[in-house]
């Protein structure tokens, strides 16, 4: 694939993020405001479901779409997750690997979790990194735009 190639498909995954982030930060606002304690209501339990899964697909979007793309438009040989954000932190694309990494996995253990014992402990986890997620995601656009300007 092209570099002007790799350049759309970025341009496209971020237009795609930015697009995903108002309403993961709707549900993130709404859910901060209601107790996770048990017995919990359905209408707070479907909250909780709708916020887990927004986190999934931001988190799949920046960390598989634009990063990776991100990436492929360095030539960069970053073949593994680890890698390509081990590569990102060190062009100062995003403030910590070790974050994207357990961002990741939360995003995994959502996507896998059919005990209903470890909800609390998953919607407590996505709430915390939640923050962590927007701040890469924030910092990211200025430190992507000054990248392409030099490639």
């Amino acid at each position: 694939m092209s570099g002007e190639a790799i350049r759309s498909v970025l341009e496209a995954n971020r237009q795609v993020l930015h697009q995903a982030l108002p309403s993961f930060i709707r549900s993130l606002e709404k859910c901060r405001s209601l107790e996770l304690a048990e017995p919990r209501s359905f209408e707070v339990e479907e909250s909780f479901d709708a916020l887990t899964s927004k986190f999934s697909r931001v988190a799949d979007i920046f960390t598989q779409k634009v990063l990776k793309s991100l990436v492929l438009q360095t030539r960069e040989d970053a073949p593994t997750f680890v890698d390509r954000m081990n590569l990102c932190e060190k062009l100062g694309v995003i403030p910590s690997a070790s974050d994207l990494v357990e961002i990741r996995d939360l995003r995994n253990q959502i996507a896998h979790e059919y005990l209903a014992e470890n909800l609390n402990e998953v919607y407590q986890d996505c709430l915390d990194l939640s923050e962590r997620l927007l701040s890469a995601i924030h910092s990211a656009d200025p430190a992507m735009d000054r990248i392409l300007g030099t490639i």
